[in-house]
Protein backbone atom coordinates (compact mmCIF):
# COMPACT_ATOMS: atom_id res chain seq x y z
CA UNK A 1 0.00 0.00 0.00
CA UNK A 2 1.33 3.40 -0.93
CA UNK A 3 1.97 6.00 1.72
CA UNK A 4 -0.59 8.81 1.98
CA UNK A 5 0.23 11.24 -0.78
CA UNK A 6 0.20 14.98 -1.14
CA UNK A 7 -0.12 17.04 -4.31
CA UNK A 8 2.80 17.86 -6.58
CA UNK A 9 2.52 21.17 -8.42
CA UNK A 10 4.98 22.40 -11.04
CA UNK A 11 4.57 26.12 -11.65
CA UNK A 12 6.02 27.91 -14.67
CA UNK A 13 9.34 26.06 -14.75
CA UNK A 14 12.08 27.04 -17.18
CA UNK A 15 15.48 25.44 -17.73
CA UNK A 16 18.63 26.74 -19.39
CA UNK A 17 21.85 24.89 -20.12
CA UNK A 18 24.71 27.21 -20.95
CA UNK A 19 23.19 29.89 -23.18
CA UNK A 20 20.46 27.60 -24.49
CA UNK A 21 16.89 27.55 -23.22
CA UNK A 22 15.60 23.97 -23.11
CA UNK A 23 12.02 24.72 -22.09
CA UNK A 24 9.89 27.34 -20.39
CA UNK A 25 6.39 27.90 -18.97
CA UNK A 26 6.00 24.29 -17.84
CA UNK A 27 3.13 23.86 -15.37
CA UNK A 28 1.16 20.81 -14.25
CA UNK A 29 -0.41 19.22 -11.17
CA UNK A 30 -0.22 15.62 -10.00
CA UNK A 31 -2.33 14.28 -7.14
CA UNK A 32 -2.74 10.91 -5.47
CA UNK A 33 -4.21 8.32 -7.81
CA UNK A 34 -2.86 10.01 -10.95
CA UNK A 35 -0.07 9.48 -13.47
CA UNK A 36 1.57 11.81 -15.98
CA UNK A 37 3.51 10.68 -19.05
CA UNK A 38 6.10 13.29 -20.04
CA UNK A 39 6.73 13.24 -23.79
CA UNK A 40 9.06 15.20 -26.06
CA UNK A 41 11.79 14.96 -28.67
CA UNK A 42 15.34 14.10 -27.72
CA UNK A 43 17.19 17.08 -26.27
CA UNK A 44 14.10 19.00 -25.25
CA UNK A 45 14.92 18.61 -21.55
CA UNK A 46 12.77 15.78 -20.19
CA UNK A 47 15.51 14.45 -17.92
CA UNK A 48 16.38 17.99 -16.81
CA UNK A 49 12.74 18.59 -15.89
CA UNK A 50 12.58 15.43 -13.81
CA UNK A 51 15.79 16.37 -12.01
CA UNK A 52 14.40 19.84 -11.25
CA UNK A 53 11.20 18.32 -9.87
CA UNK A 54 13.26 16.04 -7.62
CA UNK A 55 15.44 18.90 -6.39
CA UNK A 56 18.59 17.55 -8.05
CA UNK A 57 19.04 20.51 -10.41
CA UNK A 58 18.06 24.18 -10.08
CA UNK A 59 15.32 25.75 -12.19
CA UNK A 60 16.07 28.90 -14.17
CA UNK A 61 12.52 30.09 -13.46
CA UNK A 62 9.50 28.77 -11.61
CA UNK A 63 8.97 26.61 -8.56
CA UNK A 64 7.92 23.13 -7.42
CA UNK A 65 5.35 22.73 -4.66
CA UNK A 66 4.54 19.75 -2.44
CA UNK A 67 1.28 19.86 -0.52
CA UNK A 68 0.83 23.50 -1.53
CA UNK A 69 4.20 24.59 -0.10
CA UNK A 70 7.55 25.14 -1.84
CA UNK A 71 9.58 21.96 -1.81
CA UNK A 72 12.43 23.87 -0.16
CA UNK A 73 10.16 24.45 2.87
CA UNK A 74 9.16 20.78 3.22
CA UNK A 75 12.31 19.11 1.92
CA UNK A 76 12.40 16.26 4.45
CA UNK A 77 8.76 15.30 3.90
CA UNK A 78 9.16 15.53 0.13
CA UNK A 79 12.26 13.32 0.07
CA UNK A 80 10.60 10.71 2.28
CA UNK A 81 7.75 10.47 -0.22
CA UNK A 82 9.91 10.49 -3.37
CA UNK A 83 11.46 7.64 -5.31
CA UNK A 84 13.52 8.74 -8.33
CA UNK A 85 15.01 6.33 -10.87
CA UNK A 86 17.11 7.98 -13.56
CA UNK A 87 19.28 6.72 -16.39
CA UNK A 88 22.03 5.87 -13.92
CA UNK A 89 20.75 2.85 -12.02
CA UNK A 90 22.97 3.46 -8.95
CA UNK A 91 23.73 -0.23 -8.52
CA UNK A 92 26.98 -1.79 -7.31
CA UNK A 93 28.28 -4.36 -9.80
CA UNK A 94 30.10 -6.41 -7.15
CA UNK A 95 26.93 -6.91 -5.09
CA UNK A 96 24.07 -9.25 -5.87
CA UNK A 97 20.60 -8.02 -6.80
CA UNK A 98 19.42 -8.87 -3.28
CA UNK A 99 22.38 -7.15 -1.62
CA UNK A 100 21.82 -4.04 -3.75
CA UNK A 101 18.19 -3.84 -2.70
CA UNK A 102 18.96 -4.32 1.00
CA UNK A 103 21.84 -1.82 0.89
CA UNK A 104 19.65 0.78 -0.82
CA UNK A 105 17.01 0.41 1.91
CA UNK A 106 19.63 0.68 4.65
CA UNK A 107 21.08 3.90 3.20
CA UNK A 108 17.57 5.36 2.98
CA UNK A 109 16.85 4.35 6.59
CA UNK A 110 13.97 2.17 5.43
CA UNK A 111 13.11 -1.19 6.99
CA UNK A 112 13.26 -4.00 4.42
CA UNK A 113 13.47 -7.69 5.24
CA UNK A 114 15.18 -10.28 3.07
CA UNK A 115 11.78 -11.86 2.44
CA UNK A 116 10.34 -8.57 1.20
CA UNK A 117 13.37 -7.92 -1.01
CA UNK A 118 13.18 -11.43 -2.49
CA UNK A 119 9.49 -10.92 -3.25
CA UNK A 120 10.16 -7.59 -4.96
CA UNK A 121 12.86 -9.14 -7.14
CA UNK A 122 10.64 -12.10 -7.99
CA UNK A 123 7.89 -9.73 -9.12
CA UNK A 124 10.41 -8.23 -11.53
CA UNK A 125 11.15 -11.66 -12.99
CA UNK A 126 14.46 -12.16 -11.20
CA UNK A 127 13.62 -15.30 -9.23
CA UNK A 128 16.67 -17.55 -9.20
CA UNK A 129 19.02 -14.63 -9.93
CA UNK A 130 18.76 -12.82 -6.60
CA UNK A 131 22.21 -13.94 -5.41
CA UNK A 132 24.13 -13.39 -8.64
CA UNK A 133 26.52 -10.42 -8.80
CA UNK A 134 25.19 -7.59 -10.93
CA UNK A 135 28.16 -7.80 -13.29
CA UNK A 136 26.91 -11.11 -14.76
CA UNK A 137 23.35 -9.90 -15.36
CA UNK A 138 22.07 -8.45 -18.62
CA UNK A 139 21.27 -4.75 -18.91
CA UNK A 140 17.57 -5.56 -18.77
CA UNK A 141 18.04 -7.62 -15.59
CA UNK A 142 20.04 -4.81 -14.00
CA UNK A 143 17.24 -2.37 -14.82
CA UNK A 144 14.69 -4.76 -13.30
CA UNK A 145 16.84 -4.92 -10.16
CA UNK A 146 16.63 -1.13 -9.91
CA UNK A 147 12.89 -1.22 -10.60
CA UNK A 148 12.41 -3.68 -7.73
CA UNK A 149 12.94 -0.66 -5.46
CA UNK A 150 9.41 0.37 -6.40
CA UNK A 151 7.88 -2.59 -4.58
CA UNK A 152 10.45 -2.46 -1.80
CA UNK A 153 9.67 1.10 -0.70
CA UNK A 154 6.68 3.13 0.44
CA UNK A 155 7.19 6.40 -1.46
CA UNK A 156 3.98 7.92 -2.80
CA UNK A 157 5.61 9.83 -5.69
CA UNK A 158 7.51 7.80 -8.27
CA UNK A 159 9.57 9.81 -10.78
CA UNK A 160 10.94 7.52 -13.47
CA UNK A 161 13.16 8.43 -16.41
CA UNK A 162 12.59 5.98 -19.30
CA UNK A 163 11.75 3.03 -17.01
CA UNK A 164 10.77 0.77 -19.94
CA UNK A 165 14.16 0.97 -21.70
CA UNK A 166 15.96 -2.39 -22.17
CA UNK A 167 12.92 -4.39 -21.01
CA UNK A 168 11.39 -7.22 -23.05
CA UNK A 169 7.67 -7.38 -23.81
CA UNK A 170 6.84 -9.43 -20.71
CA UNK A 171 8.84 -7.10 -18.42
CA UNK A 172 7.17 -4.03 -19.95
CA UNK A 173 3.73 -5.44 -19.20
CA UNK A 174 4.78 -6.43 -15.67
CA UNK A 175 6.08 -2.92 -14.97
CA UNK A 176 2.96 -1.36 -16.45
CA UNK A 177 0.90 -3.39 -13.98
CA UNK A 178 3.13 -2.35 -11.06
CA UNK A 179 2.74 1.34 -11.97
CA UNK A 180 -1.01 0.99 -12.48
CA UNK A 181 -1.36 -0.72 -9.10
CA UNK A 182 0.58 2.08 -7.41
CA UNK A 183 -1.79 4.64 -8.93
CA UNK A 184 -4.82 2.55 -7.93
CA UNK A 185 -3.57 2.60 -4.34
CA UNK A 186 -3.37 6.40 -4.30
CA UNK A 187 0.20 6.88 -5.46
CA UNK A 188 1.55 9.20 -8.16
CA UNK A 189 3.72 8.34 -11.16
CA UNK A 190 5.60 10.89 -13.28
CA UNK A 191 7.53 9.18 -16.07
CA UNK A 192 9.15 9.64 -19.44
CA UNK A 193 8.89 7.10 -22.23
CA UNK A 194 9.50 7.13 -25.96
CA UNK A 195 6.87 4.44 -26.38
CA UNK A 196 3.17 4.72 -25.56
CA UNK A 197 2.55 2.72 -22.39
CA UNK A 198 -0.88 3.72 -21.10
CA UNK A 199 -1.44 3.06 -17.43
CA UNK A 200 -4.71 2.26 -15.79
CA UNK A 201 -6.40 4.92 -13.69
CA UNK A 202 -6.51 8.67 -14.05
CA UNK A 203 -3.71 10.23 -16.05
CA UNK A 204 -2.63 12.04 -19.17
CA UNK A 205 0.37 12.97 -21.31
CA UNK A 206 2.25 16.27 -21.27
CA UNK A 207 4.38 17.12 -24.29
CA UNK A 208 7.47 19.14 -23.47
CA UNK A 209 8.46 21.65 -26.14
CA UNK A 210 11.01 24.41 -26.44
Amino acid sequence: MSAPSSTLRVDNLACERGQRRLFSNVSFDLSGGQWLHLEGDNGVGKTSLLRIVCGLSPAHEGQVFWGGRPVSDVAADFRSNLLYLGHALSLKEELSALENLLADAAVAGRALSTTQAMAALAQQGLKGREHLPLRVLSQGQKRRTALARLQAGNASLWVLDEPFVALDVRAVESLRQVLSQHVAQGGMVLFTSHQPVPLQGSGHSYRLQR
